[in-house]
């Protein structure tokens, strides 16, 4: 999560906060303010969770898994073209792992003919890295299947 988000959040808990021990007895303003401030820490911790794994067998985008073997040539894509991709050339049917704090993404096609799924947009603050990972397991993959 970016910081900025942070330093808003608790700005505006403090203002709430300024609000309540103003209008309510200080005990339950204290209470509300640690209530508000423990439930927008865990809704940002819990929003900025989604996790990336790659493994020799499968590539995991937050709940979502396909196995390597179904994936085609990965394509790490600077901002701009994240953004086109995710926007206004994004195809419906696609997979997307976005999240508007990262401006870059990896986008891996899917070859399964029966999954109508054409590719997955994943974003990442490491997209080449990630790009390279997938490729060397979908090699490896590759020469397993030969």
């Amino acid at each position: 999560m970016p910081l900025r988000w942070w330093v808003q959040a608790t700005m505006f808990v403090a203002a709430v906060w300024l609000a309540f021990v103003v209008a309510l007895p200080g005990v339950v303003a204290w209470v509300a303010t640690g209530v508000m401030a423990g439930s927008v820490a865990a809704l940002f911790l819990g929003y900025g969770r989604a996790r990336l794994l790659v493994t020799s067998e499968v590539f995991q985008a937050g709940r979502a898994r396909i196995p390597v073997r179904l994936l085609g040539q990965p394509v790490a894509l600077d901002a701009a073209d994240s953004h086109r991709l995710a926007g206004r050339d994004a195809n419906g049917r696609a997979y997307h792992l976005l999240r508007p704090y990262l401006k870059r993404a990896v986008r891996v096609s899917v070859v399964d003919p029966a999954d109508p799924v054409p590719y997955w947009l994943v974003s990442t603050r490491h997209p080449e890295e990630l790009a390279a990972a997938l490729e060397a397991v979908r090699a490896a993959a590759d020469d397993v299947a030969d």
